[in-house]
């Protein structure tokens, strides 16, 4: 074995004494290996303590990382974090996500320092949202769209923590978070649970980026408390539909058939996620394969299937005009804005922004060519750069609503 294989097994040996524990029952078992020295670990983790064997598992594991040994000194020493490790492509997961990207949080860096990220629950009321937290710096929310969760903002995350605390929520309903079967799923209710969460964590202010879903509820969250919301990014978010060619049969389905056992199938999930990019090529076929994972794992949860019908039977029938209605709304928002369209988005076409014109002009708006749905996966580098550069600018204003597009 070489000096770089002995360093990595003293990395693993190491890996009990920088134990920083874990909650009152839980229990995970993660399978590690190293493939350029054909070694892999059992690392089982639990509320007493953690324990490293060396060779196959001898249960079956909750995770599954593989990585070579000059990624996991980079990740020991702290040069490195998973998220950034993952978007490089040099680290791949297989099985629950959240406690693959998390597994870095539970140690500590040499020298006693702290993780560079953590997966932790954050208590809301009754409820726990499930998040990631990493960087130093001004607070940012990250919110996901309808049917993803955090993973869809962990190059957004990397990117935006080299100047800020970044925290990628799981909405309720979706993720690591609670799925409880009598909430009000709709952009209202989530939004009073990412104010919650921000109260939690001792967040006056902050930006947030939102994508689909987690767009319209960002917007919301700027309507009913512009005071706590510094800037908005808003990547194709789900704003009001003008026409609904499927409005009948939309208000026809039922969010309480969730509570039935069913799957949707992996060629279908699979054909929905392809479905969302312009171009297949800048998506990473593992990462797919890691998504729609990770979809029919959460689907399998009655609760998850009740807020994934739910939220988008809200979508769809939000009323666009009319008293009330969101455009009307949509006018008085205070926060600086950017919505970011996709000319390939075949969800919400970039054609919604002519409506967000009429009715909010001082906001910025930006066309992202041969693209689709979901800009911050299939073109990273252009959608977190137009994000750093518009709340860097908000920033310097102030937060001052006019002017922006001006500057």
């Amino acid at each position: 074995m070489d000096d770089l294989g002995g360093l990595a097994v003293d990395a693993f040996r190491s890996l009990p004494a920088r134990y920083l524990g874990a909650a009152p029952g839980f229990d995970a078992t993660y399978c590690i290996r190293l493939g350029d020295i054909g070694r892999s670990w059992e690392v089982r983790c639990t509320a007493h303590g953690a324990r490293v064997r060396a060779g196959a598992t001898r249960r079956e594991p909750d995770v599954v990382i593989g990585t070579d040994a000059r990624t996991w000194l980079d990740l020991r020493e702290g040069r490195l974090s998973g998220v950034e490790a993952f978007s490089q492509r040099r680290l791949y997961a297989r099985g629950d996500l959240d406690l693959a990207v998390g597994f870095e949080g539970l140690f500590r860096l040499p020298n006693g320092r702290p993780p560079l990220l953590r997966v932790h629950d954050v208590p809301v009321g009754r409820l726990k949202l499930s998040a990631l937290t990493m960087g130093e710096g001004p607070d940012i929310l990250l919110l996901h769209g309808l049917g993803s969760t955090k993973a869809s903002f962990f190059e957004t995350a990397a990117a935006l923590s080299r100047n800020y605390r970044v925290h990628a929520l799981d909405l309720p309903g979706f993720g690591g978070s609670s799925k409880p079967s009598m909430a009000p799923y709709g952009a209202p209710y989530a939004a009073r649970q990412v104010l919650g969460a921000m109260d939690a964590m001792g967040i006056a202010r902050a930006h947030i980026v939102g994508n689909s879903m987690g767009g319209r509820v960002a917007i919301e969250v700027g309507l009913t408390r512009p005071d706590r919301v510094r800037g908005l990014g808003l990547l194709c978010p789900a704003v009001a539909f003008v026409r609904r060619d499927w409005h009948w049969l939309v208000k026809l389905s039922r969010p309480e058939l969730g509570m039935l056992p069913h799957s949707l199938g992996r060629a279908r999930i699979e054909r929905q996620f392809w479905a969302l990019f312009a171009d297949r090529d800048l998506v990473d076929p593992s990462v797919a394969d890691i998504v729609v994972d990770e979809f029919e794992r959460i689907y399998r949860s009655a609760g998850a299937r009740l807020a994934f019908l739910a939220s988008a039977r809200a979508i769809y029938l939000e009323r666009a005009y009319g008293r009330g209605g969101f455009y009307e709304r949509l006018s008085g928002l205070e926060p600086p804005a950017l919505f970011v369209w996709s000319s390939h988005d075949r969800l919400i076409p970039e054609r919604f922004r002519m409506h967000v014109e009429q009715a909010l002009p001082s906001a910025e708006q930006v066309v992202l060519r041969g693209t689709g749905h979901v800009p911050q996966v299939e073109r990273p580098e252009r959608t977190n750069g137009l994000l750093s550069r518009f709340f860097a600018r908000v920033d310097a204003l102030g937060g001052a609503r006019g002017g922006l597009k001006a500057a």
